[in-house]
């Protein structure tokens, strides 16, 4: 990939700790957009429907934001200069897509395969995709050189994940057929990396997330309308809408992932921010289980210990850098 970001100068531990704390948040959000989103989903009985929802009040707040901030538009008039030099090209714009099939999977297979499962196949796409995308330099820093520290980070991320949620595992069962379903959520993990990558370079490009996050809402909501269009031909559709507030709250949740993924990946890489915001996957996740419990909730000391591990596994991806600063472009 061409026209990287140069590499910055080396950061303190605290700098780092920061970053880390900004992936948690990050991560946390798309737990929180889960049950928002399944609440939608139960009250109106349309998926698809619910996912449209969600990315179109994304939409509507970005463009409030973008069009309505000195900043935004600041960031709009060099998305014209950035293509025309081929440091965005076009088929970046089509990266929400990604977010929408992330979304669409979601709400369609959670319920056939549970959360565990979709939870673990998501953070093993996540991490795939991250290995793959730093090491051929889809994020803004360029290709990034592996190492025994990323790699074991992040074979660690997917065994503590694993360990997080092996008391749900173990408490459903399965039959073969049902394996193929988790293909959908894998890849929706893999391309959801894939779309971080390139939000850092819409990041990048612009001096800021507002344009790239409305870029990527748009092309979700466009994404979604089409298959719920096709949906509609098919086998027909009741719209509705739900009367209870907070159950629209699912795409100011997605803003605060995909905006802050963005800056993310932009300072420490696609993998180790995808490894970031899947620990807070985990903690947020534990904390809603915990504080705002629903049916089939389980929390044991595997989950607690799961979503420990997790942080641990990010912090060992990210030694070298922390000790040497972020590791160098090629």
């Amino acid at each position: 990939m061409s026209s990287a970001v140069p590499a910055a100068a080396p950061r303190s531990p605290l700098v780092w700790a920061f970053l880390l704390l900004l992936m948690l948040g990050s991560g946390m959000a798309i737990p929180a957009q889960g049950r928002v989103n399944a609440a939608l989903t139960t009250e109106i009985g349309d998926p698809v429907l619910a996912a449209t929802i969600s990315f179109s009040v994304g939409t509507l707040i970005m463009m409030l934001v973008t069009f309505g901030t000195a900043r935004g538009r600041r960031g709009l008039k060099r998305v014209a200069p950035a293509v025309r030099d081929g440091r965005i090209r076009w088929w970046y714009f089509l990266a929400g897509c990604a977010g929408g099939y992330f979304v669409l999977t979601q709400t369609l297979t959670i319920g056939l395969i549970g959360v565990a499962v979709f939870t673990v196949a998501v953070v093993t796409g996540q991490t795939l995709g991250g290995l793959l995308w730093d090491r051929i330099g889809l994020g803004p820093a360029g290709a990034m050189r592996l190492n025994a520290f990323r790699v074991g980070g992040a074979v660690l991320t997917v065994l503590a994940v694993l360990w997080a949620v092996s008391p749900q595992l173990t408490a459903e069962g399965h039959g073969a057929a049902w394996l193929a379903l988790v293909l959908l959520p894998l890849s929706a993990g893999f391309v959801q990396s894939g779309q971080q990558a390139i939000n850092g370079r819409h990041s990048a490009a612009y001096g800021g997330p507002a344009p790239g996050t409305l870029f990527n809402f748009l092309a979700g909501t466009l994404f979604l309308l089409l298959i719920w269009a096709a949906k509609a031909v098919i086998t027909g559709v009741d719209p509705a809408l739900s009367p209870t507030w907070w159950h629209y709250l699912g795409g100011p949740l997605g803003i605060i992932f995909i905006a802050l993924g963005a800056l993310l990946v932009t300072q420490v890489g696609v993998l180790i921010a995808a490894m970031g915001m899947i620990a807070g996957q985990l903690l947020g996740s534990l904390l809603l289980d915990v504080l705002l419990p629903t049916p089939g909730s389980l929390v044991t000391t595997a989950t607690v210990l799961g979503t420990v591990l997790t942080l641990v596994a990010v912090i060992l991806a990210s030694l070298p850098d922390i000790l040497r600063g972020r590791p160098k472009a090629r």
